[in-house]
C-alpha cells in the first residue's frame, strides 16, 4: 500500500510496537468499529527495534491483514480476519516512515506498546539513565519510545504543530501520566526546551488499562488457522476470548467511537488499573515464577498445582482486596469476583501461555505490581506474609538465573545477569535483595520487609522441594 493510501483517507492512529498484543487488542477494537460501519479511522504500525522481521514481512505481504484465533476456558475457538492495520512499516533504524506518518496532520493519535520495562522509570518516576539505550537517546538517538517520539513530535512541530494524543497501551500504573513525566524529563535533559513546551501545549496522554492474555504464537497456530478458515496466514495471532480496554477520555485531536464496540471511556482509570495490575499482573508473574521453579512450562500447569493456586488466591484475598476496598475508599469493582475470573483465565489450558513470556522483566514488575500492596499493608499495621511470597519467588528465580539453571532464556529490560550475580555474592543475599531501592523503593532496608521475606524464603524452599 502506498504512503498516500495509508494516510490520505480519514484519520490515522500510528502505533509503535507491532507485537502480538497490539494485534489481539487495540487493532481488534478498531476492526470491530470499522465492521460496524465507521471506517473513518485506520492504523499505521511499525517497530523501533529490529526484532520482528519475519512477522513484519508476512504482514506486509498480506496487506496488513491477519487472522485472530481466540479460545475460551471451555476450549471454544473462534477465527476472525482483522483488517484495521492499513499499512505496516518495515523496520528502518532512521525511523523515516514512522516520523513521516507521525508528523502528518491526519495522524491524530500515536499509541504504543513497548512493555513496562521500556519506560526506564525509577521509584520516583525519574528516568534511569543507567540504561545504555536511554543514554544513547539522550545524546540524540532513537532507540527508545522517548527518542522515537522526540523525533516524531519534532517533525510534527516543524510542520505547523497539529495537536496529537499520545496513548500508552502498556501495563504501567498511571501509564499516560507517568509516560508524560518521562517524556518531558527526556526532552528537558536533551536541552529541547522549545519542543518540551510544544509537547505540553499540544499533546495529551490519557491513562489506560488494557487486558487480554496473548501468548507468543506457537507453531501450531498456523495449521489450525488453515484448517479452520482455508487461509494460509503467515502471521496469525492467538489470544484468550476475554478482552477489556478502559481509557480516560482525554483526547486533544479526536478519537474513534470506541465505546460503540465495548471500550470503557472513563474520567479516571485508577480503580480499574489498580485491580488489574495488582490482581492479574502480579498474580500472573507469581504463577510464572512458581511454575518455573517447579519445572513447569505453562501458566495453566502451575494453576493445576494446589499450592500455587492457593498462594495466588491468598495473596489477593489476604492483602490486595483489603488494600483496594476500604471503608473510606470502597472499590467500584467486585474484587472477589474479579479474582475468581482471573484465576479461571489463568487455568485455561488451551491458551498455553508460557512461563517464559510471563516471567520476563521481573525487576520492573516487583516495584510496579507488588510494592504498593506491601506499602499499604504495612501502613495499616497488617501482616505482609502472603504478598512477601511474590518477591521471595522472584528471589529464588533470580538465584536460578545467575546460576544458569533456568530452563529457558530470561529477559529483563532493567537488570543484567552480572547484577544478579553480584547480589548473590553478598554475605547476606536476601538482605541485599531487600535493600535494593530499584525493587522496593521506600521499603528498601525496612526490617519488617526483611523479616517477612525470611519467612517467605523458607516457605518457597519447601514449596520448590515439592
Amino acid at each position: 500500500m502506498s504512503a498516500a493510501a495509508a494516510t490520505g483517507a480519514g484519520n490515522t492512529i500510528l502505533h509503535i510496537g507491532l507485537g502480538s498484543f497490539h494485534r489481539a487488542h487495540q487493532a481488534v477494537y478498531l476492526h470491530h468499529l470499522r465492521e460496524a460501519g465507521d471506517r473513518s479511522w485506520q492504523i499505521v504500525a511499525g517497530n523501533i527495534r529490529d526484532d520482528m522481521a519475519e512477522t513484519l514481512a508476512a504482514l506486509i505481504a498480506q496487506g496488513g491483514g491477519y487472522t485472530l484465533e481466540t479460545v475460551s476456558p471451555a476450549g471454544e475457538r473462534r477465527y476472525e480476519r482483522i483488517g484495521s492495520i492499513r499499512e505496516v512499516v518495515p523496520f528502518d533504524p532512521r525511523l523515516a516512515r514512522l516520523i513521516e506518518v507521525g508528523a502528518a496532520a491526519e495522524t491524530r493519535i500515536v499509541s504504543f506498546t513497548v512493555t513496562e520495562a521500556g519506560y526506564y522509570l525509577d521509584a520516583r518516576d525519574r528516568l534511569d539513565a543507567a540504561n545504555a539505550s536511554l543514554r544513547a537517546d539522550l545524546e540524540g538517538g532513537a532507540l527508545t519510545i522517548y527518542g522515537a517520539l522526540a523525533a516524531i513530535l519534532g517533525a510534527r512541530a516543524a510542520r505547523g504543530g497539529a495537536p496529537v494524543t499520545l496513548l500508552n497501551c502498556d501495563n504501567l500504573r498511571s501509564n499516560g501520566a507517568r509516560f508524560r513525566t518521562g517524556l518531558l524529563e527526556f526532552l528537558d535533559r536533551r536541552g529541547e526546551t522549545s519542543l518540551r513546551d510544544w509537547a505540553i501545549a499540544h499533546t495529551s496522554c490519557p491513562s489506560a488499562m488494557v487486558d487480554r492474555i496473548t501468548p507468543r504464537p506457537s507453531a501450531d497456530v498456523e495449521p489450525r488457522v488453515l484448517a479452520a478458515t482455508g487461509i494460509a496466514d503467515r502471521a496469525p495471532v492467538m489470544a484468550e476470548s476475554f478482552i477489556q480496554w478502559v481509557i480516560e477520555d482525554r483526547f486533544v485531536a479526536g478519537r474513534p467511537a470506541w465505546e460503540r464496540v465495548g471500550v470503557e471511556m472513563v474520567g479516571s482509570v485508577h480503580a480499574h488499573e489498580e485491580a488489574k495490575i495488582r490482581i492479574l499482573n502480579a498474580t500472573h508473574s507469581c504463577v510464572a515464577w512458581a511454575g518455573t521453579l517447579r519445572g513447569l512450562s505453562f501458566i495453566h500447569e502451575g494453576m493445576a498445582v494446589p499450592a500455587i493456586r492457593a498462594m495466588a488466591h491468598d495473596y489477593v484475598t489476604d492483602d490486595v482486596i483489603p488494600s483496594l476496598d476500604t471503608p473510606t475508599r470502597p472499590s467500584p469493582i467486585d474484587l472477589g469476583r474479579y479474582r475468581d475470573i482471573v484465576l479461571e483465565r489463568f487455568g485455561n489450558p488451551w491458551v498455553r501461555d508460557t512461563n517464559q513470556r510471563v516471567a520476563m522483566d521481573g525487576y520492573a514488575k516487583i516495584p510496579g505490581f507488588v510494592v504498593p500492596t506491601l506499602v499499604e499493608c504495612l501502613a495499616r499495621g497488617a501482616a505482609i506474609d502472603s504478598t512477601a511470597m511474590l518477591p521471595a519467588l522472584f528471589f529464588a528465580f533470580l538465584d536460578r538465573w545467575r546460576r544458569g539453571t533456568l530452563p529457558y532464556e530470561y529477559e529483563d529490560g532493567v537488570m543484567a545477569a552480572d547484577t544478579a550475580r553480584a547480589l548473590f555474592a553478598a554475605s547476606d543475599p536476601l538482605a541485599a535483595f531487600c535493600a535494593d531501592r530499584t525493587l522496593f523503593g521506600p521499603l528498601a532496608g525496612d526490617p519488617r520487609l526483611l523479616d517477612a521475606m525470611r519467612g517467605a524464603e523458607q516457605r518457597v524452599r519447601h514449596f520448590v522441594a515439592g
